[in-house]
């Protein structure tokens, strides 16, 4: 990718970075949700200087955030990020030489715990698929609002997965069209398939642990067998997965 100057670049409506303007705008919706001690640390990688200047510049605008780093590069990214342990990482998935997809996938196996949210300006199917079979936890397009992207964020970390809800119907109709596969979905425990159930419904990990009466490191250990067994490495991978197959069987019991 040939990277122009951050003097002369000229930007498609969908790749513009948010202005001074909406970041104000967004400051008066901080106290909706809980404080914490220490601010969450976010890693960004997107080659575009103004792009990633302004994204940084959102993300330390607000109190409990931080970009702790901003990577123009998937190798950068790999060296830097995964001392850093952030909590979240911005990715974009159009780098020059390493692309964003192979970026996610390298660092998924480097940091398996940390959400990785795409923050793309294209929408295609089947890049959306590509990018959640990598890895992803999250699929946002670049003309995010910073608020909705906030948001965003503090979804995935609590565990969700978030991408409009125009996405995620292509996602659902994307897995429909396809040939009918396997159903892994019959190697899982019943307690494997009720946590399933729960992530489907938006739960984090506390919450779960919470219903079922089980520890957060035992909902952590089903979620690992649950992986292997779907053959997906992230959350929403697994659910996906697994709607897919159960489409017209009943739940299983709570």
């Amino acid at each position: 990718m040939t990277q122009a100057s951050p003097t002369s670049m000229d930007f498609h409506p969908a790749m513009t970075p948010p202005s001074p303007k909406s970041l104000k705008s967004t400051k008066g919706k901080r106290s909706v949700e809980p404080s914490r001690k220490t601010a969450i640390k976010v890693a960004l990688v997107e080659d575009q200087p103004r792009v990633r200047a302004s994204w940084t510049q959102f993300i330390n605008s607000f109190s409990d955030f931080t970009c702790i780093c901003a990577c123009a590069t998937g190798e950068e990214a790999l060296r830097i990020i995964p001392p850093g342990q952030p909590d979240v990482v911005l990715m974009d998935l159009f780098l020059p030489r390493m692309s964003g997809l192979e970026c996610t996938s390298r660092l998924k196996g480097l940091l398996p715990q940390t959400p990785i949210v795409v923050l793309t300006a294209m929408d295609d199917d089947d890049l959306v698929f590509m990018a959640l079979e990598a890895g992803a936890d999250g699929y946002l397009l670049k003309r995010t609002k910073p608020a909705d992207l906030r948001a965003a964020l503090l979804e995935v970390l609590g565990g969700g997965a978030p991408m409009t809800s125009e996405i995620a119907r292509r996602v659902i109709l994307s897995f429909r069209q396809k040939a009918p596969i396997r159903d892994e979905s019959a190697l899982l425990s019943v307690r494997e398939e009720q946590i399933l159930v729960l992530l489907s419904r938006g739960y984090s990990n506390k919450m779960i642990a919470d219903k079922l009466g089980l520890s957060i490191e035992t909902v952590c250990g089903h979620l690992k067998h649950v992986y292997n067994k779907l053959h997906v490495n992230s959350r929403t991978q697994a659910v996906v997965r697994y709607m897919t197959s159960k489409i017209s069987q009943p739940e299983p019991p709570a």
